[in-house]
């Protein structure tokens, strides 16, 4: 359900290198067309695995007046509250929201242009307020007289510049390090260093380095246990299947529910059974309760892959030692039982190379 959006533009022009904002509409009906757009763009935002988590930061923002003097600019979280407080309407809001983004972009001397979505809205019981700045692309079409014309849309599938703040979880625990998170690019925090400015937002919880450690947990468990290749190999598959369905729900990992998940126990140094969250904490792992997690790392727990010069090689770790051998002297892999499909275009290979040959002599 969508309480409030509002969309602005913010572009730069090339001739002066001026920031300009325009306005968009002070009311946007929520109509079926914006209820998709928004459960389009909840979905896009989901699906980015490159996502980072932190907080408002404590510190005040940085500004100055046209003489060149300090002064305490508005904060991102000050604005956000002053809608949530009812003491402005969101559109205000917004406007001042999109007015901080437009110093940030001047400030750094950035090219960036696009429109800036501000939604307030809910999802599967969570309330969230989602902040992004869309870029946009052209697209062409051709009438029925075979006339081309040229126009804009949004480009939703190349957001790169987003942030989402779980608003129960900042209003329950505003000393968290979580309840924000938003987009990491590939080419690491540099390119969003001026969106995390205008947030006023500080990384906190990294859920990649969470995620391994809890890989790594798993690992340590199966060898601890002494399970066979294909026991080890269904341990790693209950956990993928289990991140797999959280990361579908947007929900957080939780190592009690690991613990429920992976069927398996082990004794500990008095004799005790214990399950994987009991021996984890007992190893004492730096792991937190329940957090968001990284899914590529979960995702190579069951399978190696790689990519090269042209090849593209992926197999689940079970066989490796036994159909898939590697040898380090002369840096080769063998592969024994060669997949079906593969073998068939090896074969027609082959023959093709055969009947050249032929033909040649």
């Amino acid at each position: 359900m969508i309480s409030n959006i509002a969309l602005h533009y913010i572009s730069k022009k090339e001739e002066s290198g001026e920031v300009v904002l325009r306005l968009g509409p002070e009311n946007i009906d929520i109509s079926a067309k914006i209820t998709a757009f928004v459960d389009g763009l909840h979905t896009i935002y989901n699906a980015k695995g490159s996502k980072a988590y932190g907080s408002f930061s404590d510190m005040p923002a940085p500004g100055t007046n046209d003489d060149g003097t300090d002064v305490q600019a508005a904060r991102f979280v000050d604005l956000m509250e002053s809608y949530l407080g009812e003491r402005q309407d969101f559109y205000q809001f917004s406007i001042q929201a999109a007015n901080t983004l437009k110093n940030e972009i001047e400030k750094y001397d950035l090219e960036e242009s696009g429109y800036l979505v501000v939604c307030h809205y809910e999802f599967m019981g969570g309330r969230y307020l989602l902040v992004a700045v869309i870029p946009v692309s052209q697209h062409y079409s051709v009438d029925g007289e075979l006339n081309i014309s040229a126009d804009q849309h949004l480009d939703t599938n190349k957001l790169q510049l987003a942030a989402r703040i779980d608003l129960f979880d900042y209003q329950q625990n505003a000393s968290g390090n979580r309840y924000i998170s938003f987009i990491k690019g590939r080419a690491g925090r540099k390119v969003s260093d001026f969106f995390l400015d205008f947030l006023g937002c500080e990384e906190g919880l990294n859920a990649k380095e969470q995620t391994q450690t809890l890989v790594q947990a798993v690992e340590d468990f199966v060898a601890v246990n002494q399970l066979d290749a294909g026991e080890k190999q269904q341990t790693r598959k209950e956990l993928l299947s289990y991140c797999k369905e959280q990361k579908a729900s947007s929900q957080d990992i939780s190592m009690q529910d690991v613990g429920k998940v992976i069927g398996h126990t082990t004794t500990d140094t008095s004799g005790n059974e214990q399950d994987f969250y009991q021996f984890c904490q007992q190893q004492s792992y730096p792991i937190e309760e329940s957090f968001p997690h990284d899914q590529a790392v979960v995702n190579k727990i069951t399978k190696y892959s790689g990519y090269g010069n042209g090849i593209s090689l992926s197999f689940e770790r079970s066989h490796f030692g036994q159909d898939v051998v590697y040898n380090p002297h002369n840096d080769s892999i063998t592969i024994f039982k060669v997949p079906p499909n593969l073998k068939e275009q090896l074969q027609a290979l082959l023959a093709n190379n055969s009947d050249d040959t032929i033909e040649n002599s």
